[in-house]
């Protein structure tokens, strides 16, 4: 691993923990420099090809999952953490499928789903985009599961 202050070849690793299931965080020092940075090693799995609405296909990137949590959750009481492991869990159910393609449609479903768990707030704003919400019903209608009265209208 190259130094990234100095650039140097050689880095030995200070200290190793699980960071979940699936990754590893590494503390390395430079032994040149004796700059210290931290690393992430993660397994690396052959993710299908998502399937856009108007037929593009482009490869599954795990980083545009994590940035649409982190953009639903802005500013709202969610950890960095515990989006990172909604991502996790998505990725994984991605890779049950088996497929070598997915649905676009079925990843923003996932994405809603682990939203649906974390973050009222953060479910609403993405899923006021994902499913293209246009009125004040619409939104009712989304909220009717934390809603107790089947009745709630706005008036």
């Amino acid at each position: 691993m190259r130094c990234p202050h100095c650039h140097h070849p050689k880095t030995e690793v200070v200290d190793s923990r699980s960071s979940g299931d699936t990754e590893i965080r590494r503390r390395r020092k430079c032994l040149q420099c004796g700059y210290r940075f931290t690393t992430h090693e993660r397994v690396s799995h052959k993710l299908p090809l998502v399937v856009k609405k108007d037929g593009r296909r482009q490869p599954f990137d795990r980083e545009k999952i994590v940035e649409g949590l982190r953009l639903a959750c802005r500013k709202r009481p969610v950890s960095a953490d515990l989006l990172e492991e909604a991502a996790d869990r998505i990725v994984s159910r991605v890779l049950e499928t088996g497929t070598a393609e997915v649905a676009a449609t079925d990843v923003g479903g996932m994405v809603l789903k682990e939203l649906q768990n974390l973050d009222l707030v953060g479910y609403l704003r993405f899923a006021s985009v994902y499913l293209n919400v246009q009125s004040p019903d619409e939104f009712i209608e989304l909220l009717r599961p934390w809603v107790g009265d089947p009745t709630v209208r706005l008036q």
